[in-house]
Formats: C-alpha cells, structure tokens, sequence
C-alpha cells in the first residue's frame, strides 16, 4: 500500500463524520467509508426538528451533506465501499470491502455503522418509505398533527412511539399480531388510557396501499382471516432494530442483540478498535448524542496514537 491511514471510519452517518471532523482537525490522515447498503437513518428523515441551530428545521439528507462538506474540508477522504471484513496483523489492522480487490491499512478504526429498522418486507414498504412509512416516531410525529396513522408493533419501543404519537394525531391504530403484548405493564396502562388510541388484535399487515404517498392499509386477523382495509396518513413500523456489526461477529465482543460492547471511552475490546453511535451498545440512538460519541471517538483515537 502506498499509504496507512491513521485512522478509517466504518460509517458515514452524524458519529462516523463528527469523528472524522475531530480526527480531521487533528491533522490525522482520515479515510471515512460509506455504506451504500446501509445508509445513515438520519437522511430518510424529510424535516429535523430537534438538532440545535436550526430554528426552522432541516431536511436529514441536508444535514447530513453538511457533515460530509465539514469533514472533507478539514482532509477526510471519503470512498463508497461496503466493509466485510477486519483483520489485525502487524500492528495495524487491515480493512477488507465488498471488492475484492480493495483493502486499506489502518493504525485505528472507529465502528459508526449505525443500525437499521426491521422491515415488514412487504410490497410498497420500500416504495413509500419517506411517503407515510416511518421507522421513528420522534422524528415524523409533528409530520401528522390532527392526522390518522397506524403504528404496528407489540413491544416496550413500539409502546413509547404510540405513547408519543398519540400527542399529536388525531387518531392512532395500533395493529399486532399477537392478542397480548410484550410491552411493559406501565407502558400498556398508559397506552390503554389514550382516547384517540384503537387496537387491532391479532392483525397483520398485508398490504400497503397508495401511489405517490400512503392511503390505506389492509389488514388480515390471524384467528378468522377477516381482512379490512383502513385509511390512514402514515405507518410507523417498530418492530425493532438490528445493528450494521454482522462482519464484525467473532472479532470485537457483541452483546447478544448484536450491539458492539464498549467502555466509557468507547474502546472495543479490541485494542485500537473504537465503537460510537447506533451500533453501540447503551447509545442514545438520537442524532445530537451520535454527533457527540463520535467526537468523543475522534479524541479517543487521538489520544490513542498519541500513546502508541
């Protein structure tokens, strides 16, 4: 190789690029790779509204462009790969992508793969993601003030979304497929109080309907095999997440859900090796505090090969 890198970043959402404009600012040679596959959440998000400095919003595509312009101007080179594998050898580790081909040699890494919703895998899921379905209720909710939406989802986080979206729609169906729920006995009192709340049980979603934005929804009741089809403005899916590690298994310490496992200066338990945002077991997944870990990322690996 001509050059190792100082460092290279796995993840080009809010941690991977805040850490990328520390480790830029530092003056170390910065390769940060995005995933094509996997993109930041963050850009899905069509209005922002609780990132400080911007008053009126922002759209999370812009925002996140703001973050490449800033990293690059401080000497971050950016490449699409898709990484697939880690290896440590000679003291430095070496990061292997999709082609294969193409590796690039590294003194530290940060992992900022974030993580992704888990999909429903049905038609026009895809089609209409932005266009009425969502995966984040804090993000979209204000989207649907005085609106009807549905939320499909059983559990502790599918809970506190409709808890949360409840504020703001006018009406909210809450569609799973079990007739009780994981959810916490606190969370479902609280959800069962909710006037504006209707609970389909046990239902499944068979069809998202709709052109250009979502219309209605079909819906299959697991015991009689009853469909109807109601209308509604949006659909938020929380069924749960699951993090971008999957190359990483058998490498770093993961945590059960696949979450990669840090200290409180977000080492991995790989020496060199530097964990932040979504992917990271214990974070807040909130653009503010992925910015924040990955500063934090960004002066650990300086202080790290200060040391070394």
């Amino acid at each position: 190789m001509e050059k190792i890198f100082d460092v290279v970043i796995i993840g080009s959402g809010p941690a991977g690029l805040s850490s990328g404009i520390y480790t830029g600012r530092a003056l170390l040679k910065t390769l940060i790779l995005n995933s094509f596959n996997y993109p930041s959440q963050a850009i899905f998000a069509d209005v922002i509204e609780n990132y400080p400095g911007f008053y009126d919003g922002i759209n999370g595509f812009e925002l996140i462009e703001n973050f490449k312009k800033q990293a690059e101007k401080f000497g971050c080179e950016m490449i699409n790969e898709e990484v697939v594998k880690i290896e440590e050898k000679e003291g430095n580790f070496f990061v292997y992508t999709l082609s294969s081909k193409n590796f690039f040699v590294s003194k530290s890494v940060i992992l900022a793969t974030g993580r992704r919703s888990k999909k429903l895998g049905i038609e026009n899921e895809d089609t209409l993601t932005g266009k009425g379905v969502s995966y984040c209720a804090v993000c979209d909710a204000m989207l649907y003030k005085d609106k009807t939406v549905a939320l499909v989802g059983g559990g502790d986080t599918a809970f506190s979304e409709a808890i949360f979206i409840s504020r703001f729609v006018k009406k909210l169906y809450l569609i799973h497929r079990r007739k009780s729920f994981r959810a916490t006995k606190i969370l479902q009192k609280r959800l069962f109080e909710k006037e504006n709340v209707i609970f389909y049980t046990p239902y499944v979603i068979e069809k998202i309907l709709g052109e250009k934005k979502l219309q209605c929804l079909e819906i299959r009741n697991l015991d009689t095999n009853e469909k109807i089809t109601i209308e509604c403005d949006g659909l938020f899916v929380c069924i749960g997440y699951q993090p971008n590690t999957e190359f990483l298994n058998g490498f770093i310490d993961l945590d059960d859900e696949g979450y990669i496992v840090t200290d409180e200066n977000l080492n991995t338990s790989k020496k060199g090796i530097f964990a932040c945002g979504d992917c990271r077991k214990g974070s807040t997944k909130q653009i503010i505090y992925a910015s924040a870990e990955g500063a934090k990322a960004g002066l650990s690996v300086v202080e790290f090969l200060e040391n070394k």
